[in-house]
């Protein structure tokens, strides 16, 4: 019986385990085998709703078969098969939503794909009513879709069973149906980031008594004509997340807050609140606080002190000066924000205590030293101290890095840190380094690249640039093997790039910009096929380039520019440097030789910027360069093309420069360009061109640049107005073949500030009204040229550069010029070697601002205008070769920056003046001007000093004018006395008289006539021999 009682449990145990089993694998697959496929009618309801979007992204690409259910971002319940969630919410607002939600923290990978992501939208004009058949509908999420400001369906009103709303980011406008507040059930509502109608009615936000979320930040829906929308949330007691950021509120919006203890997480960033009011400290429970941006000053109230649960606190932004001595009761706080305030000083001790923080982000004040016990953060996962006036740090970088094992970011960039703060600690006290991004640009450091550097396997972003280390680069760097952004540009560093380099394989972006590194190319770098970016330009690299560049797969960006490297571009049918993703291309100012590619465009369908300027190039300019879509900058300068400019040119609206210069190029200048209506720089001087200015030239209107100098140009110069050319600052047409007249419409460019139209054929006379040019004046608005500072990552549009990079050719002070980075602080005219006629006109005196003024080897006459001393700005003034005349203007001593003046060949008269510069001029100057004298000229002045601005030569001049006036006066009152009285006594007395006294008055008027000619004529040779007594 044992045996058989044993059995049977045996038996019953075993049963048991199967029974066990198969329950527990039903209850393992019960969503399987209770799951119901969605009902017909609401499956075709959403059919007709995909049919109303537009899903150029494909993120709908699920959306078939009988059964809905299994549709990406649908929901159903499993028993009775309704739909009861619709969430199509996109990528895009998944990025943003964490930094609204405390989640703080994105990697720099993270960002660049949220901006990918940004592309996968939905479009619609509206929201389709087939929606209302889905009547058990409890979650329904459109945002970061496009609605194009359509406005809220009301048949979103009558959804009553919804307890999940987000429509945030979904571009809708107009105003909030006010039917919202049917929806009782709402526990979340997000409305955020739309563009509602400031007049939206908002009280149906106190029908909703069960909300637990509601954001409305960014929705601009409040004015002071309504209900405090703070007001309207008491209603609902169970409120803990609350986000009215940018919404502009004032303080006195926020009183009834005081009242909703129970809130957890409160934003009220970017509004006008100015100040803080006491009863903050009632948020006994609250973890989460923004007021970025408000507006607030002084020292953080002490309101805050009683909200001991605070995990995140956001007072960027703000005018704070200083934090308060009980600010270490934080406790718990995690995240802290202080950037953009005015701190100053050393880092406060406040923080000391508060050794649970993770995040610390001190960015854009004014502290200037970093105290020891900041090593004692040792949680810190995120650290910036950036853009402050950091001088010293009484902990060194390395003792930050040995103690704070867990920092993922560190930034100390663009301060002016030296050397003595890097720091040569070991590391290897932490078991794990958790660094990955590492950022100390934009300082003085002054030293070897640190030491320590190999030792954060972790590292992922080193941005050491725009410093001054140098030395080599180190050679540990292979053991960084996640390393995928390495930027030292902006250095002093020498030596050879080190062929270690090419073991960091996942690198995307290399820089090594800028420095003075010098030999070989190493071939290890064949192995970054990962590389995205890759900018070795500005050092002094040499030898044959041997990397094959077609390998990188991935490689948007190629700079190597500013070397002395040399290939070719076409390599027996292959072209190593044509990748058919690439969108900047900068090879200029080395050696590369051989053709374009005739399908260069065909093959790199993306490419934004083709610079290879200063080259070997030869052949011709391919065709296909026309139909690139992207193409901004195209920079073929100084190579060897020949043929003529194709005529093929489209506007893609993103154009920006076209520089074909100095090369020998030939044909006319093609009329298709004229399409190219975003045109910036225009280049194409130093060529063969022929031909007459074409009509659509007028379309080019957002020119700066407009070289055509050096060609052979022919015709008369259009009409251009401001209308034409109204930004217009550089026009140079010299050297050609251009005859007719400057037109008077020239003026009207009153942006120019280099006018040459100098070695043409011109005629006629200078415009009265070229005084009008403003851009050559001391008034002209100032465009600074953009700083050098580095390029923002994965930007490769030249537009960034500005000015830095044009140049152009000039003669000023007799020598040619090429100006470059300088080129926009450079103010001149030139209108040498033409045949003007006429006078220098007195309005060219309004041009202050004008460097150099060449009117030489013209056919000029009168005089030089007296008010030439308000051209303060003058360095150079050539009016050579003409035929002024008069004496040199006394003011031209006030032209103290005049370093050049060329006077010579022409009929100047009377002394130079003696004041300031003039006596440092050389005689040269004053040649082949026989009649001036003075300090260093062959004829000598016998009164050299000037008596109240006026010379002794004018003075006397205009006494011996006196003097002539006087005596022709006195001549002619004797004259009419004499013989108006002798002629009436005569003829009064007797007639036999009359005939004897008339007689007698000839012969005396006679005498009279001829003694006075006789004394004149003396009186003046007397005169001209005291003149020249003078002279010695």
């Amino acid at each position: 019986m044992g045996i058989g009682y044993q059995n049977v449990a045996a038996c019953a145990t075993l049963v048991l385990v199967m029974v066990m089993t198969e329950i527990a694998g039903i209850c393992a697959n019960s969503s399987t085998l209770l799951h119901s496929p969605c009902l017909e009618r609401e499956r075709q309801a959403l059919v007709k709703f995909k049919a109303s979007l537009t899903d150029s992204s494909n993120m709908l690409s699920s959306w078939h078969g009988d059964d809905c259910c299994r549709w990406k971002g649908i929901g159903c319940d499993n028993v009775t098969g309704h739909v009861v969630m619709l969430d199509l919410t996109t990528p895009y607002v998944k990025c943003r939503r964490p930094m609204w939600e405390g989640e703080y923290w994105l990697r720099s990978d993270d960002e660049d794909n949220c901006d990918l992501l940004g592309y996968q939208y939905l479009e619609a004009r509206n929201v389709n009513s087939s929606l209302l058949e889905l009547e058990y509908l409890t979650h329904l999420d459109l945002s970061g879709n496009d609605f194009y400001l359509s406005p809220i369906p009301m048949f979103i009103g009558s959804m009553q069973r919804l307890r999940y709303l987000s429509l945030s980011y979904a571009r809708f406008g107009g105003r909030i149906p006010s039917n919202l507040g049917n929806l009782t059930n709402l526990h979340f509502l997000d409305l955020s980031g739309n563009e509602f109608s400031r007049d939206s009615n908002i009280n149906w936000i106190s029908h909703l008594p069960l909300l637990e979320h509601l954001n409305m930040m960014g929705s601009f829906i409040y004015n002071e004509s309504q209900v405090n929308i703070i007001n309207l949330t008491i209603t609902a007691p169970n409120l803990q997340f609350l986000n009215l950021a940018a919404n502009g509120l004032s303080v006195s919006n926020l009183d009834a807050l005081q009242n909703m203890t129970s809130l957890v997480h409160l934003d009220l960033g970017w509004n006008n609140l100015t100040s803080v009011s006491s009863w903050f400290g009632n948020f006994k429970k609250l973890e989460y606080l923004d007021l970025s941006r408000c507006g607030l000053h002084g020292p953080i109230p002490n309101a805050f002190q009683n909200a001991t649960s605070i995990e995140f606190l956001d007072l960027s932004r703000n005018h704070f000066d200083s934090l308060p001595s009980w600010f270490h009761k934080f406790e718990k706080l995690k995240h802290l924000f202080l950037s953009s305030n005015n701190f100053q000083g050393t880092i406060p001790v406040a923080l000391q205590n508060i050794t649970s923080i993770e995040f610390l982000d001190l960015f854009d004040n004014s502290f200037t030293s970093v105290p020891s016990w900041f090593v004692e953060l040792k949680k810190l996962v995120y650290l910036d101290l950036s853009f402050n006036k950091l001088t010293s740090m009484e902990c060194s970088i390395s003792s930050i890095l040995k103690n704070m094992c867990h920092l993922k970011t560190l930034n100390i960039g663009g301060n002016k840190l030296r050397k003595e703060f890097i720091g040569n600690n070991d590391l290897s006290t932490c078991i794990r380094h958790d660094l990955e991004n590492l950022d100390l640009s934009q300082n003085e450091f002054n030293h070897h690249l640190p030491s320590w550097l190999g030792q954060l396997v972790n590292l992922r972003d080193v941005d050491l640039s725009n410093n001054s280390f140098n030395g080599t680069i180190t050679q540990n760097l292979e053991q960084l093997v996640n390393l995928e952004i390495f930027d030292v540009s902006n250095n002093y560093l020498t030596g050879s790039i080190p062929s270690s380099l090419g073991q960091l394989i996942n690198l995307t972006n290399l820089d090594l910009s800028n420095n003075y590194l010098k030999g070989f190319i190493p071939t290890s770098l064949n192995q970054l096929v990962n590389l995205i970016e890759l900018d070795l330009s500005r050092n002094k690299l040499d030898g044959r380039i041997c990397i094959d560049f077609q390998k990188f797969v991935n490689l948007l960006y190629l700079d190597l520019s500013s070397n002395n490297l040399y290939g070719t571009i076409t390599v027996e049918e292959s072209h190593p440097f044509i990748i058919s993703e690439m969108e900047y291309l900068k090879l200029s100012n080395n050696q590369i030789s051989g053709s374009l590619p005739e399908h260069i465009g065909h093959i790199m369908p993306n490419l934004g910027s083709l610079i290879l300027g200063n080259n070997l190039i030869n052949g011709s300019i391919p065709k296909s360069l026309c139909q690139l879509d992207d193409l901004s900058i195209l920079d073929l300068s100084k190579n060897r093309l020949s043929g003529e400019i194709p005529n093929c040119w489209k506007d893609n609206r993103k154009w920006d420069e076209i520089n074909l210069s100095s090369n020998k190029l030939t044909g006319t200048f093609p009329s298709s360009f004229g399409n190219l209506s975003s045109l910036i720089w225009l280049h194409l001087n130093n060529n063969s061109l022929h031909g007459e200015f074409l009509a659509s030239m007028r379309n080019l209107s957002q020119l700066l640049i407009m070289d055509l100098g050096e060609n052979q140009l022919s015709g008369t110069i259009p009409s251009w107005s401001a209308n034409t050319f109204s930004s217009l600052q550089i026009l140079r047409l010299r050297q050609n073949r251009l005859s007719g007249s400057i037109p008077s419409q020239i003026c009207e460019l009153s942006s120019i500030q280099i006018l040459d139209l100098s070695r043409n054929n011109l005629n006629g006379s200078i415009p009265r009204c070229i005084g009008n040019l403003r851009g050559m004046t001391l008034e002209a608005p100032a465009l600074s040229p953009t700083s050098s500072a580095a390029k923002p990552r994965n930007s490769f549009n030249r537009r960034e550069s500005d000015w830095r990079e044009e140049d152009v050719i000039e003669v000023i002070k007799g020598r040619e010029l090429d100006y470059i980075r300088i080129l926009k602080l450079v103010v001149i005219m030139d209108l040498s070697q033409n045949n003007l006629v006429g006078s220098i006109p007195d309005g060219i005196t309004l041009l202050n601002g004008l460097h150099s003024l060449n009117l030489s080897n013209n056919h000029l006459i009168g005089k030089i205008p007296n008010m030439i001393g308000d051209m303060i700005s003058l360095e150079s003034f050539d009016v050579s070769s003409n035929q002024l005349s008069g004496t040199i203007p006394s003011s031209m001593s006030a032209l103290t920056s005049l370093s050049h003046l060329n006077l010579s060949h022409n009929n100047f008269s009377g002394p130079v003046p003696t004041d300031n510069q003039f006596l440092t001029y050389d005689p040269s100057s004053y040649a082949d001007n026989p009649y001036l004298c003075g300090f260093l000229l062959p004829n000598k002045c016998g009164y050299s000093h000037q008596v109240n601005g006026t010379t002794e030569f004018e003075d006397e001049d205009s006494n011996l004018d006196k003097l002539e006036k006087w005596l022709f006066y006195f001549v002619i009152v004797i004259g009419y006395a004499t013989g108006f009285w002798g002629v009436i006594g005569t003829l009064w007395f007797k007639r036999t008289w009359r005939h004897a006294y008339f007689g007698w008055v000839e012969d005396l008027a006679d005498t009279i006539y001829v003694t006075t000619a006789i004394r004149m004529a003396k009186l003046k040779k007397w005169m001209m021999m005291m003149r020249n007594r003078v002279v010695v």
